[in-house]
């Protein structure tokens, strides 16, 4: 896959989770802008949960950690060169080594990702 299909396949999902890491809270706005975008894809929660670990979190979680970082919002065309950059890669040992520390990567916004979960499966009709 290349850089233009997989900003084709994932861009606009990447960019409506972002703010999942962002220095605050979603609002509810954000909640439902955010679970209208993946609706428009046909992934199950199971492959939303993966793609959360493995394509955005790496990427994501180094915004949270750096002095440095962009709290307020993020530069789209920034992040989204990171996050191609990242998944261009994300084959063979990475993807292993990022799966098996995905738990690290992932801990602080677990909690805003769960809710946007909940919301998801409300909006499908599934068992939350």
């Amino acid at each position: 896959m290349n850089a233009q299909q997989l900003v084709d396949e994932r861009g606009d999902l990447w960019l409506a989770l972002a703010p999942l890491w962002l220095d605050r809270e979603p609002s509810e706005r954000d909640y439902a802008r955010m679970v209208e975008v993946v609706e428009r894809y046909d992934m199950t929660l199971n492959e939303l949960e993966w793609m959360f670990r493995l394509e955005m979190a790496p990427v994501m979680s180094r915004h949270q950690l750096s002095i440095a970082s962009e709290w307020r919002q993020f530069d789209d065309y920034k992040l989204m060169k990171q996050l191609v950059n990242h998944n261009m890669r994300l084959k063979g040992w990475r993807r292993k080594s990022w799966a098996l520390f995905s738990g690290l990567t992932t801990m602080m916004v677990r909690h805003r990702w769960n809710a946007l979960m909940n919301r998801v499966a409300v909006a499908r009709g599934e068992q939350v």
